[in-house]
């Protein structure tokens, strides 16, 4: 081979259009045999190593550890061992920095995790041979890889069988060794490092500037909701068949607070500068979990609204929400926010203002609890759950937020039928 000849990043399946150059396992002017690995790439269906198509030496790079490049691009060019090996100058201009070499950049500077092969690999532990057979020598000579490999998981090379020249252990030889390995020895936790989702960040963000921007206090009330639950199992059925909607405790929920905003307008205001902005509708913003994170879309003037109206709203928001067929206005322009974590199973939560708001109402789980009565100092089982509050020191007080939150707790306590019909 007298030629320059060049090296393309291979394609890993029908489906990959790219694949992202991990590390170079040789540098400019590095000689390498046939089989040895040239260097490590990672795509979206899998991570390898790429190995050289013939005995050379590595005569220039295109491609630098980090980048993503097409499939078929040049990534560099190999010729003969006796080709005239680069200057100095140029195999340093040619080769990436040293101190990139096995540690990139970016998405890609974590080496590329292997794939691991079928459970039918070649690879059989046997009786270790002498160091001085041809075998055992060339055995050693695997790549630096399947050396790494190896020496991590405690591995004599010398004792398997590898499927190479002449026996040599390849990249499947030895992760099937690890296979065997591993399915004898108890599982161990392994860390997993993968970056934030942007939605992610961006709930981050939002929630530190919160911190930053508000003076957070919560005061926590327990709410008897026993007239609330015999009421919405009364109408389940006729919201089934006549609104289409399932009927649960937050529409209730959300109109006693809607009230209550009316009557204590400070909670409805947001902070600019030194002013204080006095919101003149009420839009309730409904917090909706997803897999990826929260979202919180926005009942406008929802004080305006009778019990069906708002069923219907938190129903078709959050369905729109897990389909991610939100549109922009459906989340902005909130005046107030309720949590519903108690859906979850939890009793009590203290939830950050979401910004430019300021206060957060948190639902917890109704549940069935002894109770001892006021009026008569009767035991009964009633239907309880914790109802806390996180308000902005900075423009409420805690006598203001807590008779707001005795309001709320008086409407639903005292509920009736004619007051949703």
């Amino acid at each position: 081979m007298n030629q320059e000849e060049p090296i393309r990043m291979p394609q890993m399946g029908e489906s990959i259009a790219e694949g992202t150059l991990v590390k170079w396992h040789k540098a400019v002017g590095d000689t390498f045999r046939r089989d040895e690995t040239l260097f490590e790439i990672s795509t979206d269906k899998v991570d390898t190593e790429v190995p050289a198509p013939r005995d050379g030496r590595l005569l220039r790079i295109e491609v630098t550890e980090g980048q993503t490049v097409p499939v078929n691009t040049v990534v560099a060019w190999i010729g003969a061992k006796d080709s005239e090996a680069p200057s100095a100058s140029a195999a340093a201009a040619a080769s990436p920095p040293a101190a990139q070499r096995g540690a990139s950049t970016g998405a890609a500077s974590e080496p590329a995790r292997p794939a691991r092969p079928a459970a039918t690999a070649t690879a059989t532990a046997k009786p270790p041979r002498s160091d001085s057979s041809r075998e055992a020598r060339l055995r050693e000579k695997s790549s630096p890889f399947v050396r790494r490999i190896a020496a991590e998981h405690g591995i004599d090379l010398k004792s398997l069988s590898g499927s190479g020249t002449s026996g040599r252990v390849t990249k499947d030889d030895i992760l099937s060794a690890v296979a065997q390995l591993e399915a004898r020895t108890p599982a161990a936790g392994v860390d997993r490092v993968e970056p934030m989702t942007v939605m992610r960040q961006k709930i981050a963000e939002h929630m530190v500037l919160s911190r930053r921007t508000s003076a957070h206090v919560s005061s926590v009330f327990e709410v008897d909701l026993t007239l609330v639950r015999a009421l919405k199992d009364a109408l389940a059925a006729e919201y089934q068949e006549k609104h289409k909607t399932k009927l649960t405790y937050l529409p209730f929920i959300l109109r006693a607070v809607a009230q209550a905003l009316r009557e204590f307008p400070l909670l409805n205001a947001s902070v600019e500068d030194q002013r204080i902005h006095y919101h003149g509708d009420v839009n309730l913003g409904v917090a909706v979990a997803l897999e990826e994170g929260l979202i919180v879309p926005v009942i406008p003037k929802a004080d305006q609204k009778d019990l069906p109206a708002l069923a219907r709203a938190v129903q078709e928001l959050a369905q729109k929400a897990r389909s991610k067929q939100l549109r922009p206005e459906d989340v902005q322009g909130g005046t107030f926010t309720v949590t519903n974590p108690g859906v979850f199973g939890s009793l009590i939560g203290t939830p950050i203002i979401h910004q430019p708001q300021v206060a957060i109402l948190c639902i917890g789980a109704v549940q069935k609890r002894v109770v001892v009565l006021e009026e008569s100092d009767a035991i009964a089982i009633r239907s309880m759950a914790y109802f806390s509050l996180s308000f902005d020191h900075r423009l409420i007080d805690g006598a203001v937020a807590d008779r707001f939150m005795a309001r709320l707790k008086s409407m639903l306590e005292g509920l009736d039928a004619e007051k949703h019909e």
